[in-house]
């Protein structure tokens, strides 16, 4: 028997060396997942057109979404039947006319040899697939052999074609400067540099210490005080990205409150895409959706406005009782350990009792007043990530003037330089998980409906399973779909952009409005993103605050089921009353 106990002593002590997966290995594994999914998957694809829709100032804005009866899988040329059929268009003035293409430089590609035709040789002449398509329908294919778009192990663009083991630079350089993964990766890095700056004048950790040492008893009004500002900058402008910075000052301050970086991120980046699910106005998801969707833009917003008052009271309060706890014993904090890095420098800052001088009082100031310019430029001005990370270089170029000026911590321009080095370096880490994620939606096509891809198939497939279920049901299960397409879609716009062309027929179809349709788009896209290891803006912020995504993941995924029950309520109290 002793044998016996002390072997379940040997299991159980095992057990607790094991250790969470890093970020990097749980993303190469989703990586993996998704390449075989596309040797089961086939690919497909839908074509596209441009609509026009008004936004939420009047302004007429149009965006190129895919059309849902347009879906097909990726075949190869049936050029047999393709060649009798481009013989008699090109006897059609009229059609080609109509069309674009030039008829004599048809006739002369339709009197060689059809057997070597290709689609770039019909692109060329004017004659793309969709163009094909919309003439001949399926006519045009060999529908006797359904295409995989499968990666190589290895390969690039301009060698052999892109290669699964390639993701992480692809993944890196995709995009441009104003969104992912190019623009984030570089809004992190210059960020990151800012506050190296900053942190190293003392003055927030002087601050911090100002602050609580004046506020005693107060630190627990603090919380949902933050969680409704953020919420409301979700809400209203659409916030994520700019959490990022925020989280810089609120992790540091959160922990000196008594609270865990867990907390910190939960109050900030958490709220804020709470206010983005239960949006009744913001630009970049419920406006853009209901644009697509074809109802009035901005309509049911009494709903969706008593929707975020409630949803965000009971976050904060669910935030609340897990704060409470982690106050009371810190210790049971999963990010304890991590956490000891701003610990150390609260504590070492009360021990050293630093005095709160008027060059970090100055500095506070002038990072309150580019804060407040990122706000009115982002709400008023429609900046971006460029503008924003121009904004921040220049509140950390600032405020190490100030530090030399008044001499800080011994600031000098070489300290500058260096302290904006390691600055970003301490984000560097986060920067390759944000093209490790990009890499993800590489491997299983890309998010363009017009390229055929894994993604096109899963989208199409979907929709179809939904057709004629009940209406409860139906509005569920879009719910419940929007929010595992966000796993591999976080772009708010992008998402609508690929799902409503398709959610808002079939609404139509199930029996439900398209206004619930739109609902059930913005809970899923919204909540998810505090979760996903895709999101470029949650990765941000967990490696601002020193968090690895699997410890926030055992956190959130509670949270995550607590948001489900509630947009499970809300969805099922939208069809009950006929939402319009």
């Amino acid at each position: 028997m002793k044998g016996k106990k002390d072997d379940q002593v040997k299991i159980s002590k095992d057990l607790t060396k094991i250790r969470t997966p890093h970020t990097y290995a749980i993303i190469f594994a989703v990586v993996l997942f998704s390449w075989l999914l596309t040797f089961i998957v086939p690919a497909g694809k839908f074509s596209t057109h441009t609509i026009e829709y008004t936004d939420s100032n009047g302004a007429v804005k149009s965006r190129t979404v895919l059309m849902a009866d347009s879906f097909r899988y990726s075949y190869n040329l049936n050029t047999d039947n393709l060649s009798d059929k481009l013989k008699d268009l090109s006897e059609d003035t009229a059609k080609l006319e109509e069309l674009g293409v030039d008829q004599a430089a048809l006739q002369e590609f339709v009197a060689s040899d059809s057997s070597t035709w290709t689609q770039g040789q019909l692109d060329e002449l004017g004659l793309d697939d969709d163009v094909l398509y919309s003439l001949y329908g399926e006519a045009m294919y060999d529908t006797s052999k359904k295409l995989h778009s499968t990666a190589k192990i290895w390969g690039t663009d301009d060698y052999e074609g892109f290669g699964f083991m390639n993701y992480l630079f692809e993944g890196l350089v995709t995009g441009d400067k104003y969104g992912s993964a190019v623009g984030i990766v570089a809004l992190i890095l210059v960020v990151g540099g800012s506050f190296g700056i900053i942190m190293r004048t003392g003055a927030i950790d002087a601050g911090i210490y100002a602050f609580i040492s004046k506020t005693k008893g107060l630190e627990r009004l603090a919380l949902p005080l933050l969680f409704f500002l953020f919420s409301l900058g979700g809400a209203t402008f659409g916030m994520s990205e700019e959490v990022i910075p925020f989280a810089m000052i609120m992790v540091p301050f959160v922990i000196a409150l008594g609270y865990d970086s867990i907390v910190a991120v939960t109050v900030t980046f958490v709220a804020s895409q709470i206010g983005n699910a239960t949006s009744w106005m913001s630009p970049f998801s419920v406006a853009v959706a209901q644009g697509i969707a074809g109802i009035p833009v901005l309509s049911a917003a009494s709903f969706r406005l008593i929707m975020w008052f409630v949803v965000t009271a009971l976050a904060a309060g669910y935030t609340m009782f897990y704060a409470e706890r982690i106050r009371k014993n810190p210790e049971r904090s999963a990010v304890y350990t991590t956490d000891e890095y701003f610990r150390s420098r609260i504590e070492k800052t009360s021990e050293e009792q630093v005095k709160f001088t008027l060059g970090h009082k100055l500095i506070l100031l002038e990072m309150l007043a580019v804060l407040i310019w990122i706000i009115y430029g982002v709400t008023k001005k429609a900046y971006y990530i460029p503008e924003i990370a121009s904004q921040f270089f220049v509140m950390g170029f600032i405020t190490g003037v100030t530090a030399i000026i008044f001499k800080l911590s011994d600031m000098t321009i070489n300290e500058m330089a260096s302290s904006f080095q390691r600055g970003a370096a301490d984000l560097a880490g986060t920067a390759i998980v944000v093209g490790m994620a990009k890499g993800i939606l590489l491997v299983l096509g890309g998010s363009d409906a017009n390229v055929a891809s894994t993604l096109n198939t899963v989208l199409y497939g979907i929709g179809q399973a939904l057709a004629g279920v009940p209406a409860v049901i139906g509005a569920w299960s879009m719910y419940i779909f929007q929010s595992l397409f966000n796993l591999v879609v976080t772009s708010n716009s992008g998402q609508a952009a690929l799902t409503m062309p398709i959610m808002a027929p079939l609404s139509d179809i199930v029996g439900i409005s398209r206004q619930i349709a739109v609902l059930a788009y913005q809970l899923g896209s919204g909540f998810v993103d505090a979760f996903t290891p895709v999101s470029a803006s949650l990765i941000g912020v967990l490696g601002v605050a020193r968090i690895d995504w699997s410890k926030w993941a055992k956190y959130q995924i509670k949270m995550q089921g607590f948001l489900f029950l509630l947009g499970t309520i809300i969805i099922v109290i939208a069809v009950a009353v006929g939402l319009q």
